[in-house]
């Protein structure tokens, strides 16, 4: 179990580090949804890691991001109606 967990914010770890790179280099907008759904899917996973070290700080961020992305979108559907990649 613990070595599925540990994948588990591996993978939410580079899914961030995605998400940030390929805004930064201008390969996704900000105010997309794939953006935001790797912000969901990667804060989710981490904090499933989180929670399970007890490192609760970093689980508060985590959940905090993924309400952020899940308003985003919500935000980004009726803005334009669509997927805005």
């Amino acid at each position: 179990m613990e070595v599925l967990l540990n994948v588990l914010g591996w993978v939410g770890a580079f899914l961030i580090l995605l998400a940030y790179a390929l805004v930064s280099f201008k390969k996704l907008k900000a105010d997309s949804e794939t953006y935001q759904w790797l912000n969901i899917t990667a804060s989710v996973l981490l904090l499933i890691n989180t929670i399970y070290y007890g490192a609760y700080p970093s689980s508060f961020v985590n959940a905090a991001w993924t309400i952020i992305a899940f308003f985003a979108i919500l935000t980004i559907k009726r803005r334009y109606g669509k997927d805005t990649d």
